[in-house]
């Protein structure tokens, strides 16, 4: 799992994470796996950044298949773009990645299966398995440490300067307690559009 973290302050978005990949028992920390849980997306609006939590198939696949839309049609600029954005997305990946839907037959919607959250200079927002769309006004996590951070990002809002600041303080806090998030933490921000 992971601890991605997303913050919106003074100005500026951060969105941070840590770069251990685990499968099993198994930990496969960054001195042996160049591994990034962020990804930069350039759209006609601008830079965003992504980042995922779960398996780690998903990074290459939704990194691909979001370089595949049309440029007019990759929009993460307001939380209705991001809906028809990963709305378009969810036919190529299961047509073209292979993703596998299926979760639970009572579930009112096929599963894109990942959990997403995105920076960028119109703010952060979050995505989940059903395409439920969140727009934040202060900060968010997400992956196996999202509790530990989201708890020392509140602990921390006041006495910080930045969002990086905030963003830097949750992801460590992931790594420290959850066992499947490790260091070295990566940090990417951006201006704040007025």
């Amino acid at each position: 799992m992971t601890t991605v973290v997303v913050v919106k302050k003074a100005g500026q978005v951060a969105i941070a994470a840590d770069t251990l990949v685990t499968f099993g028992d198994t930990r496969l920390g960054h001195r042996f796996e160049a591994n990034s849980k962020l990804f930069k997306v350039d759209t006609v609006a601008g830079v965003s950044y992504v980042g995922i939590a779960g398996t780690v198939a998903h990074f290459p696949v939704l990194r691909k298949a979001m370089t595949a839309l049309p440029p007019d049609q990759l929009k993460l600029g307001s939380r209705d773009e991001v809906f028809d954005t990963f709305t378009r997305l969810h036919p190529l990946l299961k047509e073209t990645f292979f993703l596998q839907t299926k979760e639970d037959d009572n579930d009112p919607y096929e599963s894109s299966q990942f959990s997403v959250v995105i920076a960028n200079a119109s703010g952060i927002y979050g995505l989940y398995s059903y395409r439920e769309v969140f727009e934040f006004k202060e900060f968010w996590g997400i992956g196996s440490g999202r509790s530990f951070a989201l708890g020392a990002m509140h602990a921390s809002w006041d006495r910080a300067k930045t969002a990086r600041e905030v963003a830097t303080v949750g992801v460590h806090a992931g790594c420290e307690f959850d066992r499947n998030s490790a260091g070295p933490v990566e940090v990417f921000t951006i201006k704040l559009k007025q």
